[in-house]
């Protein structure tokens, strides 16, 4: 290839692809998995949910609008590689604070442009998300050519087989806060007394969660993800949240127990992705991976109590093996009955579950719409009312 510029994009069964080295330079290794929002992306790399993820981005067209300090879902970037075909040369708009690729490489962050992105997620659909690695400057192997000779696909091959795989990922401990902190009422709510008090788990938090809690008047208490249910009942919560969150829900046993603690105190619960797995989990329902996850800010759900469609942001690569025809015993029998009350339309997969015993409920998709779209947000005033209506 022999350029400074030259980089591959390597997946694990030895599908390779040329492009050109962008941001940093050197190795990236992680889940290869796309995202289909058109908008968002600074979001989309924030977002603590795409820890140890190479991530695709099927819009060809990034980095036009910039970078600000508006976007951003937590205070670092959390992807370990990025993919992009057409990166914008200069960013215009009106809140534009600096060059996507000026914050990539300053934060480390190893990337490739000039791909065929079409060719790979195609790739990715038909044999499903699986490890890959980013190579340019010297983690390119001297002589690298187009094509790639065996040898050398062979060697980058060894090094992506070596990375682990996302199913039996335990990550949550990596990206949640190392200590609590509070979030006060905001808006019409600022200075008045609490509506509520709120218990946040972080799990991998994006940070519009808590802060639509507390445009609603909530005070939200955000702990750590090692919190134990004694942690959570000193702060005598109205209601308890369960964040998004990175990595395999079947490795989140201690925060599985934690939340069968609040369920049996009936106190309101509300959870969002991984927060909706772990529910699942609770209840006694097993959890799997998905062939490649939904990934995007366009995902279509049916709200199955309304028969409403949303659209819906998702970042997710496991979900909940709950049946979807009607109303059951959850398995742990002491919760009582539970639906499934969301489904994707694109694929049948269980996008929201609702007790009808307990006051807890939880949806696979994000309604805190960072960056959009907003048809889920009427969520969290669901969860407030819950709270009071506990109180009343």
């Amino acid at each position: 290839m022999g350029d400074n510029d030259a980089a591959l994009i390597v997946l694990e069964d030895g599908y390779v692809l040329p492009g050109r080295a962008w941001a940093a330079r050197g190795k990236a290794l992680g889940e290869a998995v796309f995202a289909t929002g058109m908008t968002g992306y600074q979001e989309t790399l924030t977002d603590p949910s795409y820890r140890r993820q190479i991530v695709i981005q099927t819009a060809p067209h990034i980095g036009n609008t910039g970078v600000n300090d508006e976007d951003p879902e937590s205070g670092r970037i959390w992807v370990a590689g990025y993919v992009v075909r057409d990166p914008s040369p200069r960013a215009s708009n009106w809140r534009t604070l600096g060059e996507l690729v000026d914050v990539l490489t300053k934060e480390g962050i190893v990337g490739i442009r000039e791909v065929d992105t079409r060719a790979l997620t195609r790739h990715l659909r038909e044999r499903g998300s699986m490890r890959a690695g980013i190579f340019s400057g010297s983690a390119l192997p001297e002589g690298t050519t187009w094509p790639v000779p065996d040898h050398v696909r062979d060697v980058l091959v060894s090094l992506v087989r070596a990375t682990p795989r996302m199913a039996g990922a335990s990550l949550v401990s990596e990206v949640s806060t190392g200590e609590a902190y509070v979030i006060e009422p905001t808006g019409a709510w600022e200075g008045k007394q609490a509506r509520a008090t709120v218990v946040a788990l972080d799990l991998g938090i994006k940070s519009r969660s808590p802060h639509h809690l507390a445009e609603r008047g909530a005070r939200v208490h955000v702990l750590p993800a090692h919190a134990s249910a004694e942690d959570i009942f000193s702060l005598n919560p109205d209601g308890v949240f369960f964040s998004n969150g990175p990595g395999d829900p079947e490795t989140a046993t201690d925060q599985v127990e934690v939340l069968r603690a609040v369920l049996a105190r009936k106190i309101p619960f509300f959870g969002i992705c991984l927060g909706n797995q772990l529910l699942g989990r609770a209840l006694g329902f097993g959890t799997y991976k998905l062939r490649y996850g939904h990934r995007g800010v366009n995902q279509p759900v049916k709200d199955r109590l309304s028969g409403r469609v949303a659209i819906t942001a998702h970042n997710h690569g496991f979900a909940v093996d709950a049946p979807t025809d009607g109303v059951c015993t959850a398995p742990r029998e002491e919760f009582g009955r539970v639906e499934v009350s969301h489904v994707c339309l694109n694929d049948g997969v269980v996008e929201g579950l609702r007790c009808l015993d307990l006051p807890a409920f939880s949806v696979q998709f994000h309604p805190e719409a960072a960056a959009g779209p907003h048809d889920g947000e009427h969520l969290f005033d669901r969860f407030i009312t819950l709270m009071e209506a506990r109180d009343a």
